[in-house]
């Protein structure tokens, strides 16, 4: 198991310890990699490595994930290399899964739909807007019923010796560093990634507004650096958001400059505002019945009000594609004017 962290204290200890008590009988060690944290997670990964000898704690001094995966592919033994996030929950049986479907696949890597779970009003709006397909982008990673082969995967089991032979995780990259290395393995096999829906994992997403725009600006310029460095590679998914509201802003400045085309881009974009919200509107009255039972994890008295839901799934839905657009934007501007490929 490669577990990268920073700052988990709230996550770490039961993270391990589901991936300790499992019936998987050749599991020989969980690695967690960690960021400089400060807030006791590091003593908690000692306290466990004292207690189970399959517990290995590495310092991670570039902090960012695909750098600790790195470590913790350098260091590990298995044949097998089985990431896992701080943010998600995982099924009793999610390593049995992972490995069962690598040896019937014949993938590189593998693994199951990214479910989105809450338990604030807010995490909620986000957990609905990724059933929208304008939170999903129609990826097949987010359809939980979904089996097959597909271009990238949330989280990921991969045969450790092709992911050394890929060499590993691009550190250039904050973000969509998986989806980069998907990338490479696809390369060498257009059949390199499988999806399946026995394989249950639940991921927590961010807990604010300001989180989800950090989040999804870091998401568009990781887009772009991976877009320049697989050229060959079709990735229409992650462009669109920057096509689409680039192509909506040039036709407003022809609009402003030749007003006489009367191309009422002012009732274009007042409709790209609010269709958001009529989508938010949809979604929310589509999932009302299983909403409590597949999307909340929080207290039953704190279940948030369909006005609640309606209103965040909205703003999540209309926050996405305009942060992905900036940071696609900001680091386009970085390549093409100022010469920096990186980060």
């Amino acid at each position: 198991m490669a577990i990268p962290a920073y700052n988990e204290v709230e996550n770490i200890a039961r993270l391990i310890s589901i991936f300790l008590t499992t019936e998987y009988s050749n599991l020989i060690e969980v690695i967690v990699a960690d960021g400089g944290s400060t807030d006791g997670t590091q003593d908690i990964v000692k306290k466990l490595s004292l207690e189970d000898s399959r517990v290995k704690l590495l310092h991670n001094p570039l902090k960012v994930q695909s750098a600790g995966l790195n470590q913790i592919l350098k260091e590990c033994t298995g044949d097998i290399f089985l990431r896992a996030d701080a943010h998600s929950d995982y099924a009793p049986d999610y390593i049995e899964r992972c490995v069962e479907a690598l040896l019937e696949s014949k993938a590189f890597n593998v693994g199951g739909a990214q479910r989105f779970v809450a338990k604030t009003p807010f995490q909620a709006g986000v957990a609905l807007a990724s059933k929208s397909f304008l939170g999903s982008g129609g990826a097949k990673y987010r359809d939980p019923n979904y089996n097959g082969y597909a271009d990238t995967v949330y989280l990921g089991c991969f045969w450790t010796e092709e992911l050394r032979d890929t060499s590993g995780f691009d550190v250039s990259q904050i973000t969509n560093q998986d989806a980069e290395l998907n990338q490479k393995l696809l390369t060498k096999n257009p059949q390199a990634i499988y999806i399946s829906s026995d394989i249950r994992v639940w991921y927590y997403p961010r807990k604010t507004w300001k989180s989800i725009c950090i989040q999804y600006f870091k998401y568009g310029r990781g887009r772009y650096l991976t877009s320049i460095k697989h050229k060959n590679q079709l990735q229409l998914r992650g462009k669109l958001p920057f096509l689409f509201i680039s192509a909506t802003l040039l036709l407003s400045l022809i609009d402003f400059i030749v007003p006489q085309l009367s191309l009422h881009t002012e009732a274009f974009i007042l409709s790209g505002l609010l269709f958001p919200f009529g989508e938010s509107l949809r979604t929310t009255f589509k999932l009302r019945n299983e909403f409590t039972t597949e999307l909340w994890r929080g207290s039953e008295d704190e279940i948030p009000s369909c006005l609640s839901l309606w209103f965040f799934c909205g703003v999540t839905l209309l926050t996405m594609p305009i942060a992905h657009f900036s940071g696609y934007g900001y680091q386009l501007a970085r390549h093409n004017i100022f010469k920096v490929n990186a980060w």
